[in-house]
Formats: C-alpha cells, sequence, structure tokens
C-alpha cells in the first residue's frame, strides 16, 4: 500500500505547486519575488494584451490570482462609500460575479488614493478585502459572504485623513493587518473562518502606509510589521514579539524578505539577519545613499532593486548592498515592481507605461514596454506566462506569445 501513498502524495504535491498563486500584495510572502514563475510574460506590448475589462470604480489594491480566477477590490460613488470585490475568469477576463458593500467607517482619502488601496489578500479558499474605510469583508471564491467586520464600530478612532493603504497577508491559519495611524494604531490577527481578534496590539500613532512582510527562520515564518520607529517581528498566530528593531524606518514603501534576511527602507537601505528567538537582528550593512521612494524593495537572488523618487533604478549587491549599476526609467512610480524567476522585473509607471527591465545579466537594460494612456498606482500580478494590472479604469492581462 506504500507505493501508492506516496504516489499520490506525489501527484498532489505536484499539482500543488504547478498552480503558482499570486495571493497577496506583492505575492509571496509580500516579497515582490516568486522564484517558481519558471516563464512570466517575458514582454509588454499591445499585441500581447490578451484581454481589458472595465471596473466599475478605483482603486490602488493589485489584482489577487486564486486558481484560474482573477480578483480585485474597487471603491464608487461621490464618497467612495460603495465597496466593490470583482472576479473574473484569468483566460478571458469574463465577469464571474461582483459583490458591493455599504462602507461602514470614514472614506476620507487624498484626491490621489482611494478607499479600494489595499490589496486582498487570499488563503486559497477565501478572499481578504480590506479597505480604508476599515471595512474587512471574507467571501469564498464562488462570492458567498462568509463573514464582515466594520472595524470602525470597534476601533472609531482608526483612520486619517490621507487614506490607509497597508495590505493584509494571510500567513498560516491568520489573516494579519496593519492599521496604523496617528490616533487608534494598532496590528491584529484575525481568525480567517471567523474574522474574530486572535492578538490586537497597539502600534506607533503615526500614519503608516507600508505592508506585512514575512521571514522565514528555520522554517517558521516571522511576519515582520514596518513602521516610522522601526520594525517588530511577530508570531503571526499569537502576536507574540520574536523581535524589536529600532532606528526608524520608512512608512511608504515596504521591506523586502528573502529567508531570515531583511532589507529595511531606514536610513537608507539596511540590511539585518535573524537571529535567535527575542534578540535584535543582527546589521549586516547600511548604505545611506540608496533611498527607495513610493515603491517597495524588490530582493532577487543575490541582487536588490530599488526605484528612488526620481524614477531611477538601482541594482546592488545582496551582501554588501554595493551598487552594480543604475539608470532612470520612465516614472514617477507609486507601484512596486515584480519578478518571477526568469530574470525579468515588471513595473508599471503613474502614466501607465509598463516597463520590462532584463535583469537576466550584469546590467540591466529596459527590453520592451507599453503605453497604457491610463494613471496606474499600483503593482502588477505575476503568473505562469501571464501578468495582470489594473488602472484607474481598468483590468488588463498580459500573456506570453
Amino acid at each position: 500500500m506504500k507505493l501508492p501513498i506516496l504516489l499520490l502524495c506525489s501527484i498532489l504535491f505536484l499539482s500543488g505547486a504547478a498552480r503558482a498563486d499570486w495571493l497577496n500584495f506583492r505575492g509571496p510572502g509580500g516579497s515582490g519575488h516568486d522564484p517558481s514563475i519558471a516563464r512570466s510574460v517575458g514582454r509588454l506590448g499591445e499585441d500581447n494584451i490578451a484581454w481589458k475589462v472595465p471596473l466599475p470604480g478605483r482603486g490602488l489594491g493589485s489584482p489577487v490570482l486564486v486558481g484560474d480566477k482573477v480578483f480585485v477590490t474597487a471603491a464608487s460613488g461621490p464618497d467612495q462609500q460603495q465597496l466593490h470585490v470583482l472576479c473574473f475568469a484569468a483566460a478571458d477576463g469574463a465577469p464571474l460575479w461582483e459583490r458591493r458593500f455599504w462602507a461602514t467607517g470614514r472614506t476620507m482619502s487624498h484626491n490621489k488614493t482611494n478607499v479600494a488601496a489595499p490589496s486582498p489578500a487570499s488563503d486559497g479558499e477565501r478572499i481578504y478585502a480590506l479597505y480604508s474605510s476599515n471595512d474587512l469583508v471574507c467571501l469564498d471564491l464562488e462570492g458567498n459572504l462568509v463573514w464582515m467586520r466594520g472595524l470602525t464600530l470597534d476601533y472609531p478612532n482608526a483612520s486619517n485623513s490621507l487614506g490607509m493603504a497597508s495590505s493584509p497577508i494571510v500567513v498560516g491559519d491568520t489573516l494579519v493587518a496593519q492599521i496604523e495611524n496617528d490616533s487608534e494604531s494598532f496590528a491584529a490577527g484575525f481568525d480567517l473562518l471567523t474574522g474574530v481578534n486572535k492578538w490586537k496590539l497597539d502600534r506607533p500613532k503615526l500614519s503608516n502606509w507600508t505592508s506585512p512582510t514575512v521571514l522565514r527562520r528555520e522554517g517558521e515564518a516571522i511576519v515582520a510589521l514596518q513602521s516610522g520607529n522601526g520594525i517588530l517581528g511577530v508570531h503571526p498566530a499569537s502576536g507574540s514579539v520574536a523581535f524589536e528593531l529600532g532606528g526608524g524606518a520608512s512608512t511608504i514603501p515596504s521591506s523586502a524578505a528573502s529567508g531570515d534576511d531583511l532589507f529595511i527602507p531606514s536610513n537608507g537601505l539596511t540590511a539585518v539577519r535573524l537571529g535567535a528567538d527575542g534578540e535584535e537582528p543582527k546589521q549586516l550593512w547600511n548604505q545611506s545613499n540608496q533611498r527607495p521612494g513610493t515603491a517597495s524593495v524588490l530582493a532577487v537572488e543575490d541582487r536588490l532593486y530599488i526605484i528612488n523618487n526620481a524614477g531611477v533604478l538601482t541594482c546592488s549587491d545582496r551582501s554588501s548592498g554595493e551598487k552594480i549599476y543604475e539608470f532612470r526609467l520612465k516614472g514617477p512610480f507609486s507601484g512596486s515592481p515584480v519578478a518571477g524567476g526568469d530574470g525579468r522585473l515588471y513595473v508599471f509607471s503613474e502614466q501607465g507605461v509598463g516597463q520590462v527591465v532584463d535583469i537576466s545579466g550584469d546590467q540591466g537594460e529596459v527590453s520592451s514596454e507599453v503605453e497604457l494612456g491610463e494613471t496606474i498606482l499600483g503593482t502588477p500580478a505575476l503568473a505562469e506566462g501571464a501578468l495582470y494590472i489594473r488602472s484607474d479604469g481598468h483590468i488588463w492581462k498580459f500573456a506570453a506569445e
């Protein structure tokens, strides 16, 4: 009986590995890099737009990919009080379902951003959509409501006048979210099936738009919560503190994690490595002249990539932080770069210019670009042979030729 059981396990493992879902902002662990995608879209051009579908409202959140479905959020109406979760068929963009909810919290935001600024997250079975109004919605993949929480009812002062944008992430059996602002600021872990708080931590009273990042220490997941005060590492199931790192950090671009290393937009760019539980991470290096702009840090194998406010892409050595090369892209950028496992980096400018950077050689170069003619403030999502991006008015799929 052993052989059939082993064979079945192998089949299940391979089938799971073949479906490289993109489950949250910046993909696996919130890192922006998925090495399992052996063949990403490769190039961007008008001739390889597979489909383009209109959206009922604006949003900055990235698409989320689960199997053969694409999910995205939006907000509409004069006061952005109508909250949308939309599902499309990945193959042809056909609308599968849409659910709408009324916001229960504040919908104020800067004109550039939107109530649907956070990216949704998924555990592969459900979709979790968080909005700047502090409404948190859980739906199954068919669009059935599992639970909804109006967090403003419990935490009435948790907001800021510019709008919040931190994206949640599923880690194990917990949904981790940063609801950080200059008043009632906190981070929390929510039960996936009920939405009930598993834990809640008071956080610095500072407006903060960064998103959680997942580190790995000997196979254990540690969630890095970034704020203007520095980094707090927590165990996702309990919220207990794994480490604390002061010294400050950016409140807009997020860190990048790779294994037990964390690359932080702090005093320029700082690299640290996790130690034992409860110990402060060890600083590996600091490069004060490398300052990410709005786009988050990207770590790909032995190199790091940042984009500054002038649109300059800098490639650095991961082990030392020393600059390898840099050149200017067509910016400015609000979204972050992402990469698969085939030596290409993808990023979209605010003016809707999508650019592919070949990072496989000693010197990077833009290998293709496309002008979509619409405002894009979000980050793309990658799949095997495909790329998805949302603009102010549409969601687009690019397919490999």
